[in-house]
């Protein structure tokens, strides 16, 4: 009986905690669209979890939209390959950190929370500039390899 208390208590503990590691879903897919995490690749579906440091790389018809925990929107183009490098929100004072790199492709954003919440707090990097968002809506596109 007392070892069906613990498991209880501790399961009840698990599901109480949020998905700390979770920054947004996908939310459609067309073509061949991938993420990247770690060592481990895995087919984008929509539902799919995010976390900090995944990379989305999209074929040469691939698609893929996504929905960030901040209300940030991106669209991400065919043969793209762009990394959510840090991705921190509180939600409560709807405020945090986002830094995106994009290493080829295209990206389309609206902007969420986190944009709005400070100078600087949303940066979208390329291979040749650094971007500081302030809550709007644009698209980036960078042309050639850029693997690094």
């Amino acid at each position: 009986m007392r070892s069906f208390a613990m498991v209880t208590a501790l399961t009840v503990a698990l599901l109480a905690q949020p998905a700390m590691a979770e920054i947004g879903r996908i939310k459609s897919t067309v073509g061949p669209v991938s993420i990247q995490r770690g060592t481990t690749t895995v087919p984008a579906q929509p539902g799919y979890k995010l976390e900090p440091g995944d990379t989305v790389v999209t074929g040469k018809t691939g698609r893929v939209g996504i929905a960030f925990l901040d209300d940030t929107r991106f669209a991400i183009g065919p043969d793209s390959k762009i990394k959510m490098t840090t991705y921190v929100y509180d939600r409560p004072r709807q405020s945090g950190t986002f830094l995106t790199e994009v290493k080829r492709g295209s990206l389309g954003v609206v902007s969420g929370k986190i944009a709005k919440s400070g100078k600087d707090a949303m940066k979208v990097r390329t291979p040749t500039s650094m971007l500081g968002v302030r809550g709007t809506k644009f698209v980036v596109e960078v042309k050639g390899e850029g693997d690094s």
